[in-house]
């Protein structure tokens, strides 16, 4: 085993975000084939930026272009996981076989250097690239930079969406400047964003206040109180989300923007407040009262000429997720073609396109779109789990079984995953292999009833009645409207001689999903007591439905 080169320092300071990652790349890129590392250019030059030089961008996003003010995109943090999958993937197709890689200061680490070192670790195999990480390291000296020094680290951190480094460097930025400085409000409003992005938000309504108290800037106030809107409208869990604060802040927001006197930046301002308070109502559940308030904000989008496309590409988009939300397909996909036009290379509107025109049955457009997607970016999970669906619609059992796979491997936290992939094992008769999808999702959620589900139909075929009796009346409680599980438990009560307790659970899946296998099933546990003429009428139906 041979080293690959020098021990790495992974301590995040000073270097911030990938100080392990670029570390790496600058090593391997250099020597790697062209084609690879072009395949790579968005991972290597987001961990990377001093490699900008050496690798050419060979797919841009609109954004990269436009000036700050018109960056309004903040990358989900899930996005370092897409970047740490296809650094992995860089690494393992660059490395020769027998490396050994050592990293100290690693519990020191940035968490996209964490991340990272945890992807490969899992996708590069050990006989490729042996990883050996060191807790500890040589201390780095203390940290003295600048508000300036600092500036321009947070704003790229936003940019890439490595938000824990953004409220890091963020926060030093602010202990080093003064309310007023020119340098105070950029650093407050990325770490206020990033915070809410975190799901920080105790932290993120605390720094909006404190712009609130420090400044008399009418920018800063609707800036402000649109963020601290959007930190309920938003919240990840919908029963601490107070709609209510949230208007009264949104409404703020907009009453503040319709009196700035530059007519562009009013425009924009009151535009962008508009569709923030077009996502409370949506979360209200009226769709109609969102659409017109996003449609206000396109027609004010007409008065900016060519600035703000990315702006004009986010209202469109969701415009056209609420008119497909209202049965208003063709004018949805419109929007969406608008959208694309605007910036053909992100990825997330051919996701959406494809999501819509899958529900309408165009499969051969929204497959294109998923894969479009795929292309568009690092290795997207999401794309190859609605692929996935897409193909077992179709029939093609193994495409979607290999999609869910390469799901798994990209996101192993993903659970529907595992989900649908025990269930097409299961349906497959391949029930070892379902097994373990059960075993290691129900470790991840126990009491999942869509895993319990499987896993008492994998009991019933093994015979092994009352372990699948236990999972099933599991299922059940857990998800009193889940036909399958109603459905598998029937089959179970026919099995073991249960007979009308085997015809109300069927009964009960049937008012839930009527699907041909469950008149099927019932036909069979009528016919067993006796009830052929209702047994027929389930065959007629079966055969009807299918």
């Amino acid at each position: 085993m041979r080293l690959l080169m020098p021990v790495i320092d992974a301590h995040r300071r000073p270097r911030g975000p990938y100080s392990m990652g670029a570390a790496l790349l600058r090593h391997l890129v250099p020597a790697a084939p062209p084609e690879l590392v072009a395949a790579h250019d968005i991972e290597i030059r987001a961990a990377a930026p001093d490699l900008a030089g050496r690798v050419p961008a060979r797919r841009v996003t609109l954004d990269a272009a436009l000036p700050d003010e018109e960056r309004i995109l903040v990358p989900a943090p899930r996005r370092t996981l897409r970047l740490a999958n296809g650094i992995a993937e860089f690494v393992r197709d660059a490395v020769r076989p027998g490396a050994a890689l050592a990293v100290c200061n690693g519990a020191h680490a940035d968490p996209t250097d964490t991340e990272l070192l945890d992807v490969m670790t899992r996708r590069v195999p050990p006989g490729t690239l042996t990883i050996m990480i060191y807790a500890d390291g040589p201390e780095p000296p203390a940290d003295e930079r600048t508000p300036d020094e600092l500036w321009p680290l947070v704003d790229r951190c936003m940019r890439d969406g490595f938000l824990p480094a953004a409220v890091e460097l963020g926060q030093l930025g602010l202990a080093r400047t003064e309310p007023g400085e020119a340098l105070w409000w950029p650093f407050a409003q990325r770490t206020a964003t990033a915070l809410g992005g975190l799901g920080r938000i105790r932290e993120a309504r605390a720094l909006w206040h404190r712009v609130r108290a420090a400044s008399q800037d009418p920018v800063m106030h609707a800036a402000a109180a649109y963020g601290t809107a959007m930190l309920d409208a938003r919240h990840p869990d919908p029963a601490r989300r107070d709609l209510g604060r949230a208007r009264r802040w949104i409404n703020e927001a907009i009453a503040i923007s319709g009196l700035l006197p530059d007519p562009l930046e009013r425009a924009f301002k009151l535009g962008f407040d508009r569709n923030g308070l077009a996502l409370i109502e949506l979360r209200h559940g009226r769709l109609e009262a969102a659409l017109s308030l996003v449609e206000s904000a396109v027609e004010l989008a007409g008065e900016l000429g060519e600035r703000h496309p990315l702006h004009r590409m986010v209202l469109l988009t969701n415009r056209a997720q609420l008119l497909a939300a209202l049965g208003r397909a063709k004018e949805a996909l419109e929007d969406y073609a608008a959208a694309v036009a605007i910036d053909p290379a992100f990825p997330d509107t051919y996701l959406e396109r494809g999501n819509l025109l899958f529900g309408l049955g165009r499969t051969e457009e929204a497959l294109a779109d998923y894969e479009r997607a795929m292309r568009a970016g690092p290795p997207l999970p999401e794309a190859y789990y609605n692929r996935a669906e897409l193909r077992t619609v179709r029939g093609d059992v193994e495409g979607a079984l290999a999609d869910l796979g390469t799901v798994i491997e990209l996101d192993p936290s993903c659970l529907d995953a595992y989900i649908n992939r025990a269930g097409l094992l299961a349906a497959s008769e391949r029930d070892e292999e379902a097994r373990a999808d059960v075993t290691a999702g129900l470790a991840r959620a126990p009491g999942n009833p869509h895993l319990l589900t499987v896993l008492g139909q994998l009991e019933t075929a093994a015979g092994r009645f009352e372990e699948a009796g236990a999972a099933l009346d599991l299922a059940v409680e857990h998800a009193p409207e889940l036909a399958a599980a109603w459905g598998n438990r029937g089959v179970l009560r026919h099995a073991t001689g249960d007979g009308e307790g085997a015809v109300a659970d069927l009964t009960r899946a049937i008012e839930l999903d009527r699907q041909p296998d469950l008149y099927a099933n019932r036909a069979v546990a009528l016919r067993a007591l006796g009830r052929t003429a209702e047994a027929e009428a389930d065959d007629r139906r079966a055969a009807r439905s299918s």
